[in-house]
């Protein structure tokens, strides 16, 4: 019988226990897209449901029943967001389709393996979502000058835009290329922006259901810096002609209003699995947790909205070479500026969440969904201060969920010893029980260069992303590493000469431009060899936008809009051809 590894230990166990002692479940073809969400969910789908404004609240389309069919429609490979004719800022329509890619550099692609063809598995990929506190204390807005992530145009509607990407991956069809069931989603980090548990449950919420309002601080009206007055921020609702109104963005009246209002997310209506990322865990996305005085400030009442550009600059350039890994220079920035800054309304919501919190916000209850409990964590993790794990894909089939950030600081990310020990046992027992392996993270191998040292193991070694290509090439079941991390769709094959070789699936973000997800097919060809099918998808929200429609579906259709727009926003991520609908061929283990 094939073999599990425990979440915490090296000890191999049966699979059933296993199970049983976590939560998982065990997913055979079809099982997971018969799952739904709970009854009141159920419900409020099927009929119209309003929010406590007035305005139309979500409801998730079910997904056909069997018999499935191959198809395209709502995926990149029937039509793709593009911009209409025009200068300035870009309004968005239907463009035209993005073709599949063969690609045979691990494997030779063999005639008529379209007629030969089973399917193992399928599942879709969210990355990246950065659902984002807009109005936080600790976001630092105001380097925008310096970087593009550190403030968007669009990002108070990022919860609006997450519900609308459920709604998609729920009207689903199956898999676009099979037919076959889709087995579940894996979520590969960044879920959230600011390491903030006001973030957090409204991630844990889009995922498997509820009423989320994207506020905090004052509950009745918007605080933040786009209702500042100030010319470096897009100020929608005024007047005002700021930098981004000077390159045609629009006056949108009532957006703050709409973007802080309730809305409601079905939940997915497949099983779901969450990967922890760098934002999810550190402070910024990049300074070592624990600092008091950043989480006092994260919860308290004043916020830095505008910042001298020499010291934006300084302040940029150490956090980009990693060199204020502890925030030092960061805090001693803010204590300094304290005149400057204005008030806004405390609220403790906004504190930043600990490993452990993160895990047991993840086996609460109320945020089970679909399932599994605990989405791939259990207590095992809790107990042993964990965030990776194992969990069964199909019937030979494994799944293996990394922790990639480093807890010293810095965005980029490596592993410690005792997990990357813990992937060498994991990948030497699949090897042997004859099982092929995924293996998601959140950072790329070429985003895996921090090699800082845990302040919480101390004298523990580091590896970066070279000793893990290195690990995961020397073990002939692992067929692909799925992460995100650099919001940019990008397709890697990892060759060996004994035809132990993976290919490395990195996907876009769904904050930034073009705001894809990716559907992954396997399936074996029965000519030596499988096919990993990749199929990227967008929002469920339409790509024409209308500046007056301010439901939850308008304001979706914006956040792509805006996110198009932005300013600074790099025009790569979307990739070459051969790293977005591919067919990617490897031979058979």
């Amino acid at each position: 019988m094939p073999r599990i590894r425990s979440v915490a230990t090296s000890t191999v166990r049966d699979r059933r226990a296993f199970l049983a002692a976590t939560g998982a479940v065990s997913l055979s073809a079809g099982l997971g897209f018969a799952l739904r969400p709970p009854a009141g969910e159920a419900e409020a789908a099927a009929g119209t449901a309003t929010t406590a404004h007035g305005s139309p609240a979500a409801a998730s389309r079910r997904a056909p029943a069997a018999p499935l069919a191959p198809y395209t429609r709502g995926t990149t490979l029937a039509s793709v967001a593009a911009p209409r004719p025009g200068s300035g800022f870009r309004r968005l329509g239907d463009g035209p389709a993005w073709p599949r890619v063969v690609r045979g550099e691990l494997a030779a692609p063999r005639a008529g393996r379209a007629g030969r063809r089973t399917a193992l598995a399928s599942f879709v990929q969210f990355t990246d979502l950065h659902l984002v506190d807009v109005q936080h204390p600790l976001r630092y807005e105001y380097l925008r000058a310096q970087t593009a992530s550190a403030w968007r145009p669009q990002e108070s509607l990022s919860v609006a835009g997450a519900v609308s990407l459920v709604e998609r991956v729920n009207a689903l069809r199956g898999a676009p290329i099979t037919g076959s069931p889709l087995h579940f989603v894996m979520t590969t980090g960044d879920n959230t922006d600011n390491n903030a548990r006001t973030e957090l449950d409204w991630f844990l919420k889009v995922m498997s259901g509820g009423r989320i309002t994207p506020n905090s601080g004052d509950p009745d009206r918007y605080e933040g810096v786009q209702d500042s007055g100030l010319k470096l921020y897009w100020q929608p609702d005024a007047a005002l002609r700021d930098a981004d109104k000077q390159l045609g963005f629009p006056r949108v009246d009532g957006f703050l209003a709409a973007a802080i209002r309730e809305l409601r997310s079905p939940g997915l209506n497949l099983p779901w699995y969450s990967t922890v990322g760098n934002h999810d865990s550190l402070p910024g996305g990049c300074y070592a947790p624990g600092d008091s005085f950043l989480t006092d400030f994260a919860v308290g009442g004043r916020k830095l909205m505008a910042l001298d550009e020499q010291v934006g600059a300084a302040l940029w350039k150490n956090v980009r070479k990693g060199r204020d890994p502890k925030g030092a220079g960061f805090r001693e920035m803010l204590k300094s500026r304290r005149r400057e800054m204005r008030s806004v309304t405390p609220d403790e919501r906004r504190a930043p969440f600990t490993p452990a919190e993160y895990l047991r916000a993840h086996l609460d209850p109320a945020h089970t969904g679909a399932g599994p409990t605990g989405h791939g964590y259990s207590q095992a993790n809790i107990d042993a201060g964990t965030q990776y794990y194992t969990f069964r894909i199909a019937d030979g089939l494994l799944g293996v969920s990394l922790d990639t950030t480093d807890p010293g600081g810095h965005y980029e990310g490596s592993l410690g010893t005792a997990q990357l020990r813990w992937l060498e046992r994991t990948l030497r027992a699949a090897e042997t029980d004859k099982e092929h392996v995924v293996v998601f993270s959140h950072h790329t191998s070429r985003t895996m260069r921090n090699l800082r040292e845990d302040p919480a193991h101390p004298g523990e070694r580091r590896h970066g992303g070279d000793e893990v290509l290195a690990l995961l090439g020397a073990h002939r079941p692992v067929l692909a590493w799925v992460n995100g991390h650099s919001h940019k769709n990008d397709i890697t094959p990892h060759p060996a000469p004994d035809g132990r070789s993976f290919w490395e699936v990195s996907t876009a973000s769904h904050v930034d431009f073009p705001q894809l997800a990716r559907v992954i097919e396997i399936v074996d060809n029965h000519d030596g060899t499988l096919s990993l099918f990749t199929t990227l998808i967008e929002s469920g929200a339409p790509h024409r936008t209308d500046f007056a429609d301010l439901s939850q579906t308008g304001l979706a259709a914006l956040y792509r809009e805006l996110s198009f727009n932005a300013p600074g926003a790099r025009a790569d991520l979307n990739g070459r051809a051969g790293d977005r609908n591919t067919e990617l061929v490897l031979r058979k283990s």
